[in-house]
């Protein structure tokens, strides 16, 4: 529990006249979850701060500075546990786990030039914030306009997710053969299911390179203006309200008013509308991936 005022957690308990064991008893047993997911932001916040190469001791310690009262066994039973959000020093994304021996497909997207939409969507996925948890979206984007043309919020980071996601893609735009889908390496896109219904639909798969720092630029930079724009701040109920507000800033805002500077300040829908003649002036080349 971090204090919400500028007094200390002790200096509270002893203007209330109780303990501190007794404090802190008291809000786990009343709000468990609320105070495990807000130690696990924090945990999150501060690997991040130090480029995840601050261990369990020097987390801790951090965390006693800012008024939390913790001990070294639960910081270190969260760093080691949550998959997701654990500080271990990685070599990938947190969300992706590339340690399969799954096909990894050619990166065909690097060099391309964008002439219309359909050509090139690519993909990614995050984790969101709720109350007491963490749900995670999948989105796919159209490389040509920026647009979101697929996205998908749940509980598990399966390939169930992606899946979703990539449905409500092919729905909406009904691509031509030979569509482009780019995405990091991670198992939800290269896994069986995933691949076969890419394939099912003509389009082809391309993946990012190890080691490439602009792999999936386009998308990571799509989530950066989520989570900055409508996630960060906002506090979601559950996963019900987070679907609503996502969704709607996606739709709403997001594709059909937010000015992008690479497309001649227009939104993606506007942009999309006026494609066949901004894309005889000025092609677009794809940013999804400039290695090779």
């Amino acid at each position: 529990m971090q204090p919400a005022t500028h007094l200390s957690i002790e200096s509270m308990c002893g203007l209330g006249q109780v303990s501190r064991a007794g404090f802190y008893r008291h809000w786990q047993q009343q709000e468990p979850g609320v105070e495990e997911t807000e130690l696990r932001a924090q945990v999150q916040q501060i690997a991040l701060a130090h480029r995840r190469n601050y261990g369990y001791r020097r987390v801790t310690q951090e965390l006693r500075q800012q008024g939390w009262a913790v001990n070294r066994k639960r910081v270190a039973r969260i760093m080691a546990a949550d998959n997701l959000l654990c500080v271990r020093r990685r070599r990938f994304v947190l969300t992706t786990d590339s340690t399969h021996d799954l096909r990894v497909h050619l990166n065909l997207a690097g060099r391309m030039q964008l002439s219309g939409i359909d050509q090139l969507w690519v993909a990614d996925l995050t984790y969101i914030r709720l109350r007491e948890q963490f749900v995670f979206l999948a989105v796919i984007l159209d490389a040509f306009s920026r647009r979101c043309v697929g996205s998908h919020l749940s509980e598990e980071i399966d390939s169930k997710l992606t899946l979703a996601a990539l449905e409500k893609a092919i729905e909406v735009r009904r691509p031509p053969a030979r569509l482009i889908h780019h995405s990091d390496r991670g198992v939800q896109y290269a896994c069986g299911d995933y691949i076969a219904r890419l394939e099912a639909a003509g389009i082809l798969p391309s993946m990012s390179r190890a080691g490439c720092p602009y792999g999936n630029a386009m998308a990571e930079s799509f989530m950066k203006t989520l989570k900055h724009e409508q996630v960060n701040g906002t506090a979601y109920r559950d996963l019900a309200h987070a679907r609503a507000e996502i969704g709607s800033f996606i739709e709403q805002v997001y594709n059909r008013q937010r000015l992008h500077s690479a497309l001649a300040y227009l939104s993606p829908d506007e942009y999309e509308e006026k494609a066949p003649r901004a894309a005889a002036q000025q092609p677009l080349a794809a940013t999804a991936n400039s290695c090779p």
